[in-house]
């Protein structure tokens, strides 16, 4: 089973800062399309993006990442990093939860290959 039959799936819990809350709804809606527009311009990743705040007192946002290659979620991040999004900042990342999607599927997969 190749690299490309693999579908990676990213969760990055965020958590907004008083200086996001601040800022205007018209604002905050502005930078997050610049940062997110210009972070994933190469359309090799999909993005969702999840309110949390009202049931978590961890993070107040999910991001959720999909892609079969992982190289190309790590240039979403550098350009994310880049942004206002995190250098103002606007956000803090609490965690990263990578994973593999069926990930035992495809360990079975090869496990049956050996």
């Amino acid at each position: 089973m190749s690299d490309r039959e693999i579908s990676y799936t990213i969760f990055m819990l965020l958590r907004t800062t008083p200086a996001w809350l601040r800022l205007s709804r018209p604002e905050r809606n502005a930078i997050a399309e610049e940062a997110f527009g210009f972070a994933l311009k190469d359309g090799t990743v999909d993005f969702s993006y999840h309110d949390a705040e009202a049931f978590s007192g961890r993070a107040t946002d999910v991001a959720v990442f999909k892609t079969a290659v992982l190289f190309d979620y790590y240039k979403v991040v550098e350009r994310l990093r880049d942004s206002k999004l995190f250098t103002e900042p606007y956000y803090e990342v609490v965690d990263i939860i990578p994973t593999i999607e069926e990930g035992f599927r495809h360990f079975e997969a090869e496990e049956v290959k050996a």
